[in-house]
């Protein structure tokens, strides 16, 4: 009996341990973002992506950040809402991100429209926005100085600058 508790014991710490967020995700419009889709538990999101996330203490809703490295702000990012994911959102451009489409983080910003059709665009200061609806979905293609910064799905009622 105690043989089988160490072993269980290891092979959660293992599962868990292995949990990271990608480092290549994939975006799929309206519906996941990097393996999780909006309503994702925080236990899921957990299971997923790891524990190594830090909490933001500005935000509005509860938010975690999964930094890549320690001290860089690249990675991706959860905001929950009674314990839900209600935004899920790529931070500072992470390389080899890309769409179910093909569309890449450093990609012209034009190839967006070119593969979405007409989107809504919002500026956010330094960067802008272009969303595309899918029911009760929302997807982001953030820009940066006409290039693809990053992506994000998020439920309505959510900012979509971040």
């Amino acid at each position: 009996m105690r043989a089988l508790l160490v072993v269980s014991a290891a092979l959660t710490f293992t599962a868990s341990a292995a949990a990271a967020p990608p480092t290549a995700g994939v975006v799929v419009p309206g519906k996941r973002l990097g393996g999780l889709s909006l309503g994702a538990t925080r236990a899921q999101v957990r299971k997923a992506w790891g524990t190594g996330y830090g909490v933001c203490r500005d935000c509005q809703t509860h938010t975690w950040y999964f930094n890549y490295r320690l001290g860089y702000p690249q990675g991706v990012g959860v905001s929950f809402r009674r314990g839900r994911a209600v935004a899920l959102f790529t931070l500072w451009s992470p390389p080899g991100w890309r769409t179910s489409r093909g569309l890449r983080v450093g990609d012209p910003a034009a190839r967006i429209a070119g593969l979405y059709g007409p989107l809504l665009h919002m500026s956010c200061g330094t960067y802008s926005v272009s969303t595309l609806r899918h029911g009760r979905t929302t997807t982001a293609f953030y820009v940066v100085d006409e290039q693809v910064w990053g992506f994000g799905l998020s439920r309505p009622g959510q900012r979509v600058c971040r």
